[in-house]
């Protein structure tokens, strides 16, 4: 799994991988976490708003911090 947020660096863009990295330990998952800022490659997946979080290239939420447990 392959799982990437998206953000400019802001408080809730980081709150967001870490959240994120604490929903991929407590479950057990296999996946590789990438933390993007590259505004170019933040537009090119239709973002608007961030922190967005992607999981295997499919936008799941964008503009807000997911709970841990609605993450994965």
């Amino acid at each position: 799994m392959n799982i990437k947020v998206l953000g400019g660096g802001c408080k809730n863009c980081e709150r967001l991988l870490k959240a994120t990295k604490e929903a991929v330990e407590n479950k057990g998952v296999d996946a590789e976490i990438e933390y993007i800022t590259d505004i170019e490659i933040i537009m090119s997946y239709g973002i608007m708003s961030t922190p967005a979080l992607v999981i295997d290239e499919k936008v799941v939420a964008t503009g807000r911090v997911l709970n841990i447990e609605k993450m994965i």
